[in-house]
């Protein structure tokens, strides 16, 4: 045992300057690199559970998976697929976007108004509103710095006042059918979703887009970077919404029927946690949103077709309770490991008169096990301490009884 010395501090700091590198957040965040076999367990069973759900779809109705019905399929997997993506950005910067709803509703209505003047005359103003409408909800949440389900959900109520004002369902105008070109879309939808899920796995690149996940207190700012990511990610999140808006009311089989679209927005979130994006920000999957968006498509037409639930309250509600269970299990076993190595030795904590200031030397290191004594200052007031006295005299000891 030695007591602590002065250059011991120094060294002491070593180690935890070695781990910067590693660090998610240097300034705030655990040593170490976030583990994905989580992630990689949990999207082996969604693709057990997708591969069990298709069989029971096909063993009910095997038209459904094949032809016209495997093309309707797929367009209703990729409108979700949009939606899931979008709450997946937002999810993953720690500004979730509960307006994505009402958006896609909205851009659904407006298509199904404007479609008979042609699709891009139709879906680019659109496009361009909701990049605003984006830019304006990223201004809110970057620059005021309030949480974004609050802004999102004040831009949400928003949309919906402009729903409102549609009291009987639209009927679809447009001639346009993505069904012809569905197998084109669900591969670049799937494409896209992996290699940004792939994209996302990189440490350099999840730790930028999670800069905005509070690791102390809540309401201070994150800085430019987080900023600039979570404007970002609110933006392609609103524009998302409106693609998924024009699928959702071009593969549809009737009008588009006003509602707030806040059901949208529980389902897209539900499935985007199911997938294995956190709730609190930062780490999701590679290929859990896509696995994810099928099983809850493949469900709905299973459901059609044996008169099973398929209200978007109750799947979307299911889904987002087992969101919640997915979080916490990503939460628990995606954290890094405690850093191995040399420990770092912390100041030892004072306690009065009964701590002593040992410590351990670290291990393998010689060192002298004399304990070095603190220097003796000399005190007027301090009365004499009788160990001092010597016990042995060189002469004969002498006896006077009468001195006190």
């Amino acid at each position: 045992m030695v007591y602590d010395e002065p250059g011991r501090a120094a060294s002491a700091e070593a180690p935890a300057t070695a781990l910067d590198n590693v660090f998610d957040d240097p300034t705030h965040g655990e040593p170490g690199r976030d583990r994905l076999g989580v992630h990689v367990a949990w999207e082996l069973v969604l693709l057990i559970a997708l591969a069990a759900l298709a069989y029971l779809l096909w063993r009910e109705n095997p038209d459904a998976v094949r032809g016209s019905g495997l093309r309707r399929l797929l367009v209703d997997a990729v409108a979700l697929g949009l939606l899931v993506v979008a709450a997946g950005l937002s999810l993953r910067t720690a500004a979730v976007n509960l307006a994505i709803g009402p958006v896609a509703l909205a851009a659904a209505l407006h298509f199904a108004e404007q479609g008979d003047r042609g699709v891009s005359t139709a879906v680019v103003p659109a496009l361009v509103a909701a990049a605003l409408g984006g830019l304006a909800l990223a201004w809110a949440v970057v620059v005021l710095h309030v949480p974004g389900w609050a802004a999102s959900l004040a831009a949400a109520a928003g949309m919906i006042v402009w729903i409102e004002r549609r009291t009987l369902p639209v009927a679809v105008q447009a001639d346009y059918d993505p069904r012809r070109n569905a197998y084109y879309l669900f591969a670049g939808f799937a494409a896209v979703t992996v290699l940004l899920g792939a994209f996302g796995a990189i440490r350099a690149v999840r730790r930028l887009v999670g800069r905005f996940r509070p690791v102390a207190d809540p309401a201070r700012r994150r800085g430019m970077a987080a900023a600039l990511v979570t404007a970002a990610a609110l933006i392609a999140s609103t524009v998302l919404a409106t693609l998924a808006g024009v699928l959702i009311a071009a593969n549809g089989t009737g009008p588009v029927t006003p509602t707030s679209g806040l059901d949208w927005t529980v389902l897209a979130v539900g499935v985007s946690m199911l997938g294995g994006a956190s709730a609190y920000g930062r780490r999701g999957g590679i290929s859990g949103a896509l696995l994810a968006v099928g099983l809850v498509v493949t469900y709905l037409a299973w459901a059609a077709e044996t008169g099973a639930p398929t209200d978007r309250w109750a799947v979307g509600g299911v889904a987002l309770a087992g969101g919640l269970l997915v979080t916490r299990l990503v939460e628990t076993y995606g954290r890094p490991r405690t850093a191995r190595g040399e420990p770092v030795e912390l100041t030892p904590v004072r306690d009065g008169a009964i701590s002593s200031g040992w410590s351990m030397p670290p291990a393998g290191e010689a060192r002298n096990w004399t304990p070095a004594l603190p220097e003796r200052t000399t005190d007027v007031d301090t009365p004499p301490d009788p160990w001092e006295a010597p016990r042995w005299q060189s002469g004969p000891p002498r006896w006077d009884a009468g001195e006190r």
